[in-house]
Formats: C-alpha cells, structure tokens, sequence
C-alpha cells in the first residue's frame, strides 16, 4: 500500500473514530443529561406544563390556547373565551399547536380591519356592552395563535355572562378571575394575564 494511500485510510478512520465518539457524547449523552436534569429540576415544564382537571385527567397545556366553542364554532356561554386564533390548519377553527402562526396581515389591510370590526360586534352583544369597551386582546389574534391568555379586562367583561349561564353570583365568579389574575414576570416583564384554560377549570370544579 503506497504512502498516500495509508494516509487516506488513516485520515478516514480518525474521522470515523471522531465520529462515533461526538455521537456517543453530544448525540446520546448529552441527550439524557439535559432530560435527566429537566426530569429533576422541572419535571412539569420539561413535559409541557400539562393542566389537569379534578379528576387528574390531562385536558390541554398552560402554554397553548383551545377553542371554548361548540362545533359550529359558536362560544359556549358558561365558559370564558379566549383570544381568536389564526393557527389554523385542515379545516381547524384554530389553537392548532402543529399550525402555530399569526394572520401576517398589516393593520390596513382589509380583510384583517373587517375580521376585527365583526369580532369586536359579536362580543360587544354577547357581553352586552358597547362596542367601545371591548379589549384589544379579544379581536386580535395574537403572534403564534396559541396565546393561552387574555387580559383581566377581557376576563371582567366576561363575568355577568358566566355567571349568569352558570346560575352562579355575579360576585364570587369576579373573585375567581381576580384571584387567577397572573402579575408581571419579575414585577415589570409582560403585562397582567388570565390563563383561560385554568380559570374555566377553576369554574368546572364548582360542579356548576
């Protein structure tokens, strides 16, 4: 075997050694550590911040939005909306994980002005208020389509409506969503927030 010809073979068995060696370590090993840690150190966010029902029964993600509508897309009055969704994907009406995505339509656009103008007057007679008092956050959808919170406001409009197809006090359903009220991370990144899913949840297990 010429010289030129060992110091390919060589050069390729390094490089094959190097290989399975990185593999082992970064591939595989590195792997199990950061889910060994993750599993210890935040076993509940690592497995995506599941939310669980009194049965113990998982029933969605803090992380990720659902639908509180019938079939026919028409919302459930006993339960708390969310924000709309864009994530849509096979026919969904939305809060699809696998289709996380916003409209990517600019605030002049047309189709984008008219969706929200025809949202804000659904909620505005749903709630039984005036247009004018209908939080941003309950016409827009926001950037990935899975935004799992709505703000206090919109969570307070929503009250007299819950309550009343719950056949509960108008009082003690404000205390739920103020006690769900999430402040700012770290007392100033984000702004306060209701997760939807939790508070729903919260009414469910009243049995009501």
């Amino acid at each position: 075997m010429s010289t030129p010809t060992r110091t390919t073979v060589r050069t390729a068995g390094v490089a094959l050694r190097a290989m399975l060696v990185l593999t082992l370590v970064l591939g595989v090993g590195y792997t199990l550590l950061v889910t060994g840690i993750g599993q210890l150190a935040l076993p509940w966010q690592a497995n995506g911040s599941p939310v669980q029902d009194g049965s113990g029964d998982t029933v969605g993600s803090a992380l990720i939005g659902q639908s509180f509508a019938d079939a026919d897309g028409t919302a459930l009055p006993q339960y708390f909306q969310p924000r709309p969704s864009a994530a849509t994907a096979d026919g969904s009406a939305g809060y699809d994980a696998g289709a996380s995505s916003g409209s990517n339509l600019g605030p002049e656009n047309s189709d984008l002005v008219a969706a929200i103008e025809e949202r804000r007057a659904t909620i505005a007679e749903r709630e039984g208020v005036p247009a004018s008092e209908v939080p941003a956050d309950a016409v827009t959808a926001s950037g990935s389509g899975l935004d799992p919170h709505i703000s206090p406001a919109y969570a307070l409009l929503q009250v007299r409506r819950v309550a009343e197809a719950r056949g509960l006090d108008e009082a003690g359903v404000r205390e739920i969503v103020e006690a769900h009220i999430q402040q700012r991370d770290l007392g100033y990144l984000g702004e306060p927030r209701v997760n939807v899913l939790e508070l729903n949840l919260a009414l469910d297990e009243l049995g009501r």
